[in-house]
C-alpha cells in the first residue's frame, strides 16, 4: 500500500515536471491563473535547487532532466528498500 501510493506521488511529479516544460514552449501563458499557477507551484520549489546547480547552457535549462532523473532513480531505489 505505502508503495503504489509513494509510487503514484513520485509519478505525477514528474509529469507535473515534463507539462512545466511542455508549457513553457508558450510564451504567452498566464502562471498566475489556473491550472498553470498549480502546475509551477508544485514543478518550481523541485527544479530550483537543480536550475541552482546546472546553470542553463545556451538557454537551455537542463534543470527539469535531472530532476526527472532524480525523481526516477529515488523512486527506484525506495520502492526497491520497502519492498523487502
Amino acid at each position: 500500500m505505502v508503495i503504489e501510493l509513494l509510487s503514484i506521488i513520485l509519478s505525477a511529479l514528474k509529469l507535473i515536471i515534463f507539462l512545466k516544460v511542455l508549457l513553457s514552449w508558450f510564451p504567452n501563458i498566464n502562471w498566475w491563473n489556473q491550472p498553470f499557477k498549480f502546475i509551477s507551484d508544485i514543478a518550481e520549489p523541485v527544479l530550483t535547487p537543480f536550475r541552482k546547480l546546472i546553470p542553463p547552457i545556451g538557454g537551455l535549462d537542463l534543470s527539469p532532466i535531472f530532476a526527472i532523473l532524480t525523481i526516477s532513480i529515488l523512486e527506484e531505489t525506495v520502492i526497491r528498500l520497502l519492498a523487502f
